[in-house]
């Protein structure tokens, strides 16, 4: 009864927008739940933990098929012919991740009649187009925290091999050459330096605590300060005006979601107002960086060095400048799918589909979309 209360409020809620109304837990019966991850190939045997992959399906297939639900797990998902385009308009549940998305358009939405739940295995649910899935009454809900220390733990190591200047003595020797100089003239030490991070959300906090050792100066940028007394433990100062905090910065560190506020944050004025020789670590989202602003600082030397795992779009084709702009330190998208990020966010996804089957709410914070509202890092 009380199962029921919710659902109908949930309706009226949706129906106050003017949205397609679907239920906010499973309808009854059978669902066909599909699964877009990454191919591991041979390396999905290196590791029995491994279960982020298309061979691994996030260890959750033999849980499902015994509960009489059918699951498709597919790396397939670009193109009018893709595997998941196929499933599209007979799913009940579509779980993506940040590091191999399936970009969940309108159109999609659209299509997919009989969908219900959308869940993000990891944090950044951006490549769902959000405002569609809230209009049409979907679910959306990600697993929050679940990789927020391997992140932060990240974006250290790129602070460290852009401030020491690292890449270029790592290729003279697998190259075979010998030439101090040339990197001494541009590597420094961590310690003094001012450190910038724009978001101060879970990564931006564990961040903030993990350079506190380096006696570093720590000034962050939020739309909302911290606690005073963790702001007070960390030593980290509130700057209310991302724009006067920018030039202060040796080094600066994007940790806010990418929203439409934040969609091309970085763009060429903005990128100008930093500090002339500072480093930027971006493991948030690559388009709120303007592309072509960020080759053009990293050639000129504006931007002494750029680094990053997150790319606009992804994969990033061949031809996308970051790969060639000097001074960069880029992956692909690997900070937040380490093997215990993994673990968490596998062991989080299946959590929600088992309040999901149940009619039971998920954990208030991993929801991203509920009856129609946006959670509030996306309004």
């Amino acid at each position: 009864m009380a199962m029921r209360k919710v659902a109908e409020s949930a309706i009226r809620t949706l129906g106050s927008r003017s949205c397609q109304s679907r239920q906010l837990h499973a309808t009854p019966g059978s669902k066909k739940i599909v699964g877009v991850f990454y191919k591991a190939r041979e390396h999905a045997e290196k590791n029995p933990n491994f279960v982020g992959c298309v061979e691994r399906g996030l260890g959750i297939r033999e849980w499902l098929e015994s509960q009489g639900h059918k699951y498709i797990v597919t790396d397939d998902k670009e193109g009018p012919n893709c595997e998941l385009e196929k499933h599209i308009s007979d799913m009940h549940v579509l779980i993506t991740t940040p590091f191999h998305p399936a970009y969940v358009t309108a159109e999609r939405i659209k299509k997919a009649k009989n969908l219900e739940l959308l869940l993000t295995a990891g944090i950044g649910s951006d490549h769902i187009d959000l405002n569609a899935a809230a209009n049409a009454g979907l679910t959306v809900a990600e697993v929050t925290g679940s990789n927020v220390v391997s992140v932060a733990e990240d974006e250290l190591m790129r602070i460290l091999i852009l401030v020491r200047n690292f890449l270029p003595g790592y290729h003279q020797v697998i190259n075979g050459e010998w030439d101090v100089a040339a990197i001494a003239h541009r590597a420094y030490d961590l310690e003094g330096k001012t450190v910038g991070t724009v978001g101060s959300g879970r990564i931006g906090k564990r961040l903030l605590q993990r350079l506190k050792p380096f006696n570093c100066n720590l000034i962050y940028h939020d739309r909302l300060k911290m606690e005073p007394e963790l702001e007070k433990q960390i030593g980290a100062k509130f700057e209310e005006d991302l724009d006067a905090m920018l030039p202060k910065c040796d080094v600066i560190v994007i940790n806010t979601p990418l929203t439409e506020k934040t969609r091309g944050l970085f763009d060429k004025e903005r990128i100008a107002k930093c500090k002339k020789g500072a480093v930027i670590v971006n493991n948030a989202r690559g388009a709120i960086m303007d592309t072509q602003a960020v080759a053009d600082a990293c050639s000129s030397g504006h931007i002494a060095g750029y680094s990053g795992d997150v790319w606009y779009p992804q994969p990033a084709p061949k031809d996308h400048p970051w790969r060639y702009m000097p001074n960069q330190a880029m992956t692909p998208h690997i900070s937040g799918t380490t093997i215990d990020a993994q673990l968490r966010y596998a062991a989080g996804v299946k959590d929600m589909l088992d309040r999901y089957f149940k009619g039971e709410d998920f954990p208030s914070q991993n929801y991203i979309v509920k009856e129609g509202k946006l959670a509030s890092q996306y309004l």
